[in-house]
């Protein structure tokens, strides 16, 4: 905190927890006095507590609160079920503290367990929308210790609401726990199939058509069904434990003639829910009575000379909603595609993992396989971990030196003879490297982000034998070394360390890097900000002391410099895991906006996802996390996603793909005409990537439109397909790839490429971009076909003429026109020309002669042309 805040209250006054006789002594003591002020009667003396459940439905759940005294006592930690943890307020009146339970429910019950620093007085609300609130409660006179209170309101939120504390500190709560009527301990059976949409495995599929999944997705044209023997299983994995009430069997003709239904707290340790049971034709529904995370048809005996065949398998559990759907569990396991190593595991078996998966994704540019590679904090010694397409290594640990591997982190072009070109999609994040020989070689092109690393020795971005290589991309990383980007022909690099820079090309860009070359454009061409404007370092996932997998959001800063890491922690904000969905490539789009619409985050494992309808992101700081470049494809023409005009979402770690029929967007934030500022929390949109082709036909007009004011762009490739299948004029056609409507929207990092018409749009005020990189397409057939009306071609980057404020530097734009190199692109960017419209540091390509660009702005600069490849460079415009 600064210099100038008061000491943190730690070193002030005690904070242990009390003795349970002081709880109880307290309580007494107290009794009359809360009852007489408040007319609500502790539990104990509660005939009406009988009904009530005895669940904590706000563990885990979405929170936030009026304040918070600093990083390490966020809302979340009185909802984290965790007594060792704490919220703790700014030391004024009032204060609130309020959670999100998902849906509207009858609340009977609100414990408080109070640090020293407590209310005086204080009431308990209720919120169906978390903007109007009714009292729960009269004013309540704070009891210290646990406090319990019977309350009988209805709402989607709860919040207390501290009028006077009791201390000179803030309001403090270890634990804040409601009970509902419903909720957990009641005796009402749900509903709603939990199973719909969660991850399923089985013994035996029959055939690629009838996999598990095939009896959990709701659809009851499709079914599972097994080899043909005894026994067979079928399971399905609910996220947590839960309380199962029923189950549900759609049996095809080929059914069961004996089986069990059994449960297990981890897939491994299974007890019988029901004794045998005899099959029955057609739908067969089964009262239990069993706890279990894990939820199995065991079939002992067939009915006929088949498999077993479901066409779908429900679970109801107590307190498990209605027709509605029910609420799904936050948390649950990672899923198959993400491999997680600790220090314990022999450096043979983690390496043998590392070069399987590195065998199957070396070349595998258009594959459909997805992973993650996670180590957990520790030293690891002896490994070369190669990196190959949609495959992400990571530490997990808080910061990057918590995980530190004694060995490389290898990207080479071996694959595709010395050409890094097409090094795409792949990531390293959050450890330490000491490199075998004292360099790293990371030789990648687009889509590829080197974040919060420490490489403890120098960093090579060239491929063996220094060919061809297209980047690229590193932030919030230390490298003690010399980054040597040797046949790198353009580079960004921002908010990092570094202890030397050999050489440039034709771009290399640097904001807030401490140890930069000085600014130098363009001879050699180093374009070099002290600071960066405003930035917020993107997600990532780690593990806490108990082993708990959490999500760290990490703080705004502005005008920043050097690593986030540097003297600590990275600033933020902690989120458990509990309070995300973890989504699986088998869960429907219907599903993953049940849970958003719960108040929960997302965390898409690595796979590919079909959406038939828009992801709906409405929720002020929701974050959207994938792993191992979980990618979404929209089908039917339908947007993928929208984020609504509030404040703080953080969109990470995707692959957008387009679908075979034309979606007008990709990702839309914000939706048309928005206009609320959110300079305090702005929106975030980090390692987001957009395809157009490549692994087959797709279509979309605009890939990303940004609408919200101050949202933060930072690493974004979008791309239509050049080479790979369904590629072609009119075979995966795409107008822009990103248009920018908001105002105050800063750019870091911006790789847009082969769209057909302008490939960025800008139209808000007060943008910024600082690093941008093109090509222009390969394909118009000719130049007839690729004409904005009387102009030759379209520009890379379009400021709009009405746009009177505007910065941007460090730019360039390339051209190869393969299928017809006559064609000319009259320029390579296109602004107003006026005083508030600025750019720094411009070039234009053309790459082998093939094609031409007449301008480099406007109709300033010459013309990149012939086989020399050598820029054209402006300074400064106007």
């Amino acid at each position: 905190m600064p210099p100038s805040s008061p000491p943190h209250p730690a070193y002030g006054r005690p904070r242990g927890r009390r003795g349970r006789s002081g709880l109880v002594a307290a309580a007494l003591v107290a009794l009359s006095t809360f009852a007489a002020v408040t007319g609500v009667v502790p539990t104990t003396y509660s005939a009406a507590a009988a009904a009530c459940g005895t669940a904590n439905v706000a563990q885990g759940r979405p929170s936030s609160a009026s304040s918070a005294e600093n990083a390490a006592s966020p809302a979340s930690a009185a909802f984290d079920g965790n007594t060792g943890t704490r919220w703790s307020s700014a030391f004024s009146d009032p204060q609130w503290i309020q959670v999100d339970l998902g849906s509207s429910q009858q609340i009977c019950k609100v414990v408080l367990n109070w640090e020293t620093a407590r209310a005086q007085t204080f009431k308990i609300q209720v919120s169906p929308d978390g903007s109007s609130w009714s009292d729960a409660t009269g004013t309540v006179t704070g009891v210290a210790g646990t406090q319990s209170l019977d309350v009988s309101a209805t709402g989607r939120y709860v919040r207390m609401y501290g009028l006077t504390r009791a201390t000179a500190y803030g309001y403090s709560l270890w634990e804040f726990a409601v009970n509902t009527a419903s909720g957990g301990g009641g005796t009402t059976c749900g509903t709603a199939n939990v199973a719909q949409g969660r991850p399923s495995s089985a013994s035996s599929a029959e055939n690629a058509a009838s996999p598990a999944s095939a009896a959990f997705d709701g659809n009851t044209g499709t079914r599972w069904s097994s080899a043909f023997s005894d026994p067979q299983w079928i399971q399905v994995d609910l996220g947590s434990s839960q309380q199962v009430c029923k189950v549900v069997l759609n049996w095809e003709t080929a059914r069961a003639q004996t089986f069990k239904i059994q449960v297990s707290p981890d897939g491994s340790s299974w007890s019988d829910a029901t004794a045998t049971v005899t099959g029955v034709a057609g739908t067969q529904s089964l009262d239990v009575s069993a706890t279990g995370r894990y939820v199995r048809m065991y079939g002992l005996t067939r009915a006929t000379a088949y498999g077993y065949s479901l066409w779908e398998f429900a679970v109801n559990t107590t307190g498990g909603g209605d027709g509605g759907g029910g609420d799904l569990p936050g948390g649950g396991d990672l899923g198959p595609n993400v491999k997680v190593f600790d220090p314990s595991m022999s450096s043979a078996s983690i390496q043998g993992t590392l070069d399987t998966i590195f065998g199957q994704q070396e070349s595998n540019q258009f594959g459909s396989q997805r992973y993650a590679l996670l180590f957990k904090p520790g030293t690891y010694s002896g490994l070369n971990a190669q990196i190959g397409f949609y495959t992400s290594i990571a530490g997990l640990g808080q910061s990057p030196d918590n995980v530190t591997i004694n060995g490389d982190i290898t990207v080479d072009a071996g694959w595709f003879n010395g050409n890094a070109t097409q090094n795409f999609w792949r990531s390293a994040e959050n450890l330490a490297v000491v490199p075998v020989n004292g360099t790293d070689r990371w030789a990648v092109a687009q889509a590829a982000p080197f974040r919060r690393i420490h490489v403890r020795g120098g960093l090579n971005l060239a491929p063996n034998g220094y060919g061809w290589a297209s980047g690229g991309y590193i932030a919030d990383s230390k490298i003690d070394g010399t980054v040597g980007p040797y046949s790198q022909q353009q580079w960004f690099t921002r908010d990092s360390t570094i202890g030397g820079w050999t050489n440039a090309v034709w771009n290399m860009v640097f904001s807030g890097v401490v140890g930069a070359p000085a600014q130098s454009f363009p001879n050699p061409p180093y374009t070099t900000l002290a600071t960066s404007p405003v930035t917020r370092e993107k997600p990532y996932l780690y593990v806490d002391s108990g082993g708990a997998y959490r999500v760290f959001v990490p703080s705004l800063r502005t005008n920043s410099s050097g690593v986030s890491w540097a003297n600590g922690a990275t600033p933020g904000t902690s989120i458990p895991l509990t309070q995300f969905y973890v989504a699986k490539p088998s869960d429907s789009a219907a599903t993953l906006n049940q849970a958003l619409s719960q108040g929960l985050n997302l965390l898409f494992t690595p796979g590919i996802y079909h959406l038939n309808q828009t992801l709906n992101v409405t929720r002020a700081d929701t974050v959207v996390l994938g792993l191992g470049y979980a990618t979404l494809i929209p089908d039917n023409g339908v947007v993928a996603m929208n984020v609504a005009d509030v404040d703080g979402v953080k969109i990470a770690g995707l692959l957008f793909d387009a679908g075979t029929v034309n979606s007008p967007v990709l990702l839309r934030v914000g939706p048309d005409g928005a206009s609320a500022s959110h300079a305090g929390n702005p929106t975030s949109i980090q390692d987001v990537f957009f395809r157009i082709g490549g692994a087959g036909p797709g279509s979309a007009t605009t890939s990303v439109v940004v609408n919200s004011d101050n949202t933060i762009i930072d690493h974004i490739w979008a791309w239509r397909a050049d080479h790979g299948a369904g590629v072609g004029w009119n075979t995966n056609p795409a107008d822009t790839g990103l248009i920018v409507n908001g105002d105050n929207v800063t750019a870091y990092g911006l790789f847009v490429e082969h769209y057909r018409k302008y490939e960025v749009i800008w139209n808000g005020q007060g943008g910024k971009t600082i690093f941008f990189q093109n090509e222009l397409p390969y394909d118009p057939p000719n130049q007839a076909s690729w004409m904005n009306g009387s102009t030759r071609g379209y520009a890379a980057y379009k400021v709009a003429d009405s746009v009177t404020s505007h910065e941007a530097w460090g730019m360039g734009s390339y051209c190869n026109f393969s299928t017809d190199p006559s064609i000319v692109a009259e320029r390579g960017f296109e602004a107003p020309n006026r005083s508030g419209v600025r750019f720094h540091d411009l070039l234009t390509v053309s790459l082998g002669g093939v094609g031409t660009i007449a301008h480099v702005i406007n109709d300033t600069g010459g013309a990149a042309q012939g086989t020399a490849t050598v820029p054209v460079n402006v300074v400064s415009y106007p």
